[in-house]
């Protein structure tokens, strides 16, 4: 890390920058509309579709401390492969934020080239909040916590037909669920190879009966729809103590836009419950956070939509997390935390599966 020379901001805007170095004072000073003097960087997180860096800033008094600053994957063929998800993240933070409540990062600067996927998106630094931990769980009053934030995402525009004249927001439809259910096989067989003893055998057996489910249930339920992050889970959450201190319910912020969809909304809730909660927590608190959950959805105006009717949709969408997490490890980065992670993931929201008995509401559905 090293600092660089003062300068004021220009009149212009500034170039979309992909590089860490060209993070410098003088492109940070057009980006935030204030003199920045000085800047130190060092990178965050582990960044598979790109990466994200921590920039302390010396300037302006109005300027933020420090801000984090995400950028694309350093190849550019991949980030052509990714430019859909680049696009949809920028745009949840321009265009749909403001018109949902869960609480997000502020972002101060974002510019995209849809044309290469290069990218700049400058964002609040959340700390002194603490990223969840996948593999180590959260505590029930945690996931319900974030439960809450999530109806803040799901509420405000619940079915609300105009989603879909967002571009890139699309519902599933019968070609991409047998796309999905195609694929879907052979993932599970690097998956489960690749993984060996970090899985359960109860678990091995539990996601090869949902093979011949996936098609079905990517396109059941389609009566009930809203925005879905598509990856609400522990390591995509900050948390940090709330208003009431360390007794109170902590404020959670959800980031990691990239995987954002319409679909059944309760896909986000189980996924989240069914990785993040240790099977005896869960089994003990799930009702309690459904229910939770529910509330929230009402107080966003979120109407006809009973109780009984969302714990069912809370245990048919619980293959949301079989299903994510074979796709990201089988297709993604092996890391050896990456494999302790999705092994948890899957050995828990399993044993939800087979709790709630969810492949039987999905075979009759």
């Amino acid at each position: 890390m090293s600092p660089t020379s003062p300068t004021t901001p220009p009149t212009t805007l500034p170039p979309i920058v992909t590089e860490p170095e060209e993070l410098t004072a003088t492109w940070l000073s057009a980006a935030l509309g204030a003199p920045v003097h000085s800047v130190e960087r060092e990178q965050v997180g582990t960044g598979q579709m790109g990466t994200c860096h921590r920039l302390r800033l010396d300037g302006d008094p109005a300027l933020p401390r420090t801000v984090l600053v995400k950028l694309p994957a350093a190849d550019p063929a991949s980030r052509a492969l990714v430019i859909g998800a680049y696009a949809i993240e920028l745009r949840f933070y321009r265009e749909i934020s403001p018109t949902v409540a869960v609480t997000v990062p502020t972002v101060h600067h974002q510019a995209i080239d849809l044309e290469t996927g290069a990218f700049t998106l400058v964002m609040e630094d959340l700390a002194p909040a603490v990223q969840g931990d996948q593999i180590a769980g959260c505590t029930p009053d945690q996931a319900r916590a974030a439960a809450v934030n999530l109806a803040g995402l799901h509420g405000p525009r619940w079915c609300d037909a105009s989603l879909s004249d967002i571009e890139g927001l699309t519902i599933q439809g019968p070609e991409d669920a047998a796309l999905l259910a195609e694929f879907y096989g052979p993932a599970l067989e690097i998956f489960v190879d690749g993984l060996g003893d970090l899985l359960e055998p109860p678990t091995v057996e539990t996601l090869r009966q949902t093979l011949d489910l996936a098609e079905r249930w990517t396109l059941a339920r389609g009566e009930r729809f809203g925005l879905v992050h598509g990856d609400y889970r522990l390591d995509n959450l900050m948390f940090a103590p709330g208003p009431d201190g360390p007794d109170g319910p902590d404020v959670v912020t959800a980031v990691d836009w990239q995987t954002l969809s319409l679909g059944l909304p309760a896909r986000d809730l189980a996924y989240l419950v069914g990785t993040g909660l240790e099977v005896v927590a869960r089994r003990a608190h799930e009702e309690g956070i459904v229910a939770a959950y529910h509330s929230a959805l009402s107080s966003h105006g979120v109407a006809g939509y009973d109780r009984a009717t969302a714990w069912e949709d809370y245990r048919f969408a619980m293959m949301q997390g079989p299903l994510v997490s074979v796709f990201g490890c089988a297709y993604g980065a092996r890391t050896e935390r990456g494999d302790a992670m999705f092994a948890a993931m899957v050995n828990r929201s399993c044993a939800a599966i087979r709790d709630l008995d969810t492949l039987a509401l999905v075979a009759s559905s």
